[in-house]
């Protein structure tokens, strides 16, 4: 069964399976906006078209708004990353090309010292252009096994390393920069779209879509990496480097201080420092189910465990939605 998991696990983590996942994320998230946009339309001007040409209006006018901030939080999680790797000087994941290219390096080179059996020779060059099944990888790292090539496999498939809270903390500028690109372009464009077709309560508007911006970065963002990274740090003065408690511990961080923490300070900053003169009482946001799907980056990114790495090629979808609960202001 764990044989079967740590294989699972490199399976997911194969370099050209993370590549082309990064390759393919732009078609993904703008194909799927694109999709919820057409769903949405839809409801407006076929399903539930209304009688009354006073809401059919307004429901029009909230689904052009509605389909201009969605695409235009896509557009900025797709830049997210370049904007945080050029300010951070942090390298982004390697293009399909440049992993393929690295990938036949590292296959010929073994093949030329170690003159492996040619089952094994098959499965490799498979492997410089093409992801492997998981029954091909498991195979792979048994036949590896039994030729005392076992270390190989870490080299064409890198195995997580027990990382260090200053590790952790070297990422937190680049995620908070990363997170923080769609949430700005989608509290931008929400604002854009009330001025082009504004609402009766504008500015209550705008308070919902910062307090809702301020609240999906810090609750579903920046202090999650905080968290984690002060939970390590606590292990690593203990010195515990059982991976388990490591995880468990890091995830513990995350919500303490991400989802209560962040929660409790985005309510107080809303209440009082930017919506106190609200002409109608702005609720108290609180997490949802939807809200907890958006930690499996920040687990992604602290964890021990292997398979995970998988996840950063997905942030961008991620980190949309953020973006685009901000624009609409979900939080009312």
């Amino acid at each position: 069964m764990i044989n079967n998991i740590k294989a699972f696990a490199r399976f997911l983590d194969q370099p050209v399976l993370i590549s082309k996942l990064n390759k393919s994320m732009p078609l993904v998230l703008l194909s799927s906006s694109a999709l919820l946009s057409a769903k949405e339309g839809y409801d407006v001007f076929i399903k539930n078209k209304q009688q009354n040409k006073e809401i059919q209006k307004k429901n029009e006018n909230k689904f052009y708004k509605n389909t201009f901030i969605l695409f235009m939080s896509a557009l900025s999680a797709l830049a997210a990353p370049k904007i945080a790797s050029k300010i951070t000087k942090r390298d982004l994941i390697p293009s399909l090309d440049e992993t393929k290219k690295l990938n036949k390096k590292i296959i010929d080179d073994f093949i030329l010292s170690k003159n492996p059996p040619k089952d094994i020779q098959d499965l490799l060059e498979s492997s410089k252009e093409n992801i492997l099944s998981f029954k091909k990888v498991k195979t792979l790292i048994k036949r590896l096994k039994e030729t005392n090539n076992t270390d190989f496999i870490n080299k064409l498939i890198p195995e997580p390393q027990n990382v260090s809270s200053k590790d952790i903390f070297s990422e937190i500028g680049y995620l908070s920069i990363y997170g923080a690109v769609p949430v700005v372009g989608g509290i931008i464009s929400g604002i854009t779209a009330d001025k082009i077709s504004p609402d009766k309560d504008c500015k209550n508007s705008t308070c919902n879509k910062i307090s809702e911006g301020l609240y999906q970065y810090l609750a579903n963002i920046f202090l999650c990496n905080v968290g984690a990274g002060c939970a390590l740090g606590i292990l690593e003065k203990l010195k515990i480097q059982n991976k388990t408690i490591r995880a468990l511990s890091m995830t513990a961080g995350i919500i303490t201080t991400g989802v209560i923490g962040g929660n409790k300070i985005a309510n107080l900053i809303t209440k009082k420092v930017i919506c106190p003169f609200s002409k109608n009482k702005i609720k108290e946001r609180k997490p949802e189910i939807v809200d907890l799907g958006m930690h499996t980056d920040d687990i992604a990114t602290v964890a021990t465990l292997s398979g995970l790495k998988w996840i950063e090629p997905m942030l961008p979808f991620l980190y949309a939605l953020s973006g685009y609960k901000s624009g609409i202001g979900y939080r009312n």
